[in-house]
């Protein structure tokens, strides 16, 4: 990993309040190598939140990091979203997605195991591989009126808001 990548990999580490004590190094990595891609028309959106996140970065450091938007960019976009809409910290939001990815059992060390199971549920998030129901992806519902796979992540997000917060 270069010295820029680690950098920026140490700063999108501080946009998440983890959990738990243990390190998501190895993890982190995985994320922010797999390019997030966009089939649902107006997912490009989260994109352009995942690359914000970046411009955030290069703006509070001055370091350019170059790339295709990764996955990790997107959960910390719209983490923030999720600020915006039902309050809490974006870095509480981006601990509860990693959770809702079944992604917070991995922590480090990161063997060949755990790597191929990163990978699993990274490509069932991009390629909408999850469950009708959204589990396996950024939004379960426990009540869905549609198949979550073919629907924007907007909406996804905000049906998730309004079963976990009906207040809202």
């Amino acid at each position: 990993m270069s010295d820029t990548t680690e950098v920026y990999l140490g700063w999108l580490a501080t946009q998440i309040r983890f959990g738990n004590s243990r390190s998501y190094e190895g993890l982190l990595t995985l994320m922010l190598q797999k390019e997030f891609v966009w089939l649902v028309p107006n997912d490009d959106n989260r994109i352009a939140d995942g690359l914000e996140v970046r411009r955030e970065y290069q703006s509070e450091t001055g370091l350019r990091y170059q790339g295709p938007c990764s996955v990790l960019e997107v959960l910390i976009g719209i983490s923030r979203r999720l600020e915006f809409m039902a309050g809490d910290p974006a870095a509480n939001w981006a601990w509860i997605l990693l959770e809702n990815l079944g992604l917070n059992k991995l922590s480090d060390p990161i063997g060949a195991r755990k790597a191929l199971r990163a990978d699993e549920i990274l490509e069932n998030l991009v390629w909408r591989t999850y469950s009708q129901d959204g589990y396996g992806g950024f939004f379960p519902l426990a009540w869905p009126e549609e198949d979550q796979t073919k629907i924007e992540i907007w909406y996804q997000m905000a049906k998730y808001v309004e079963e976990i917060h009906p207040e809202y």
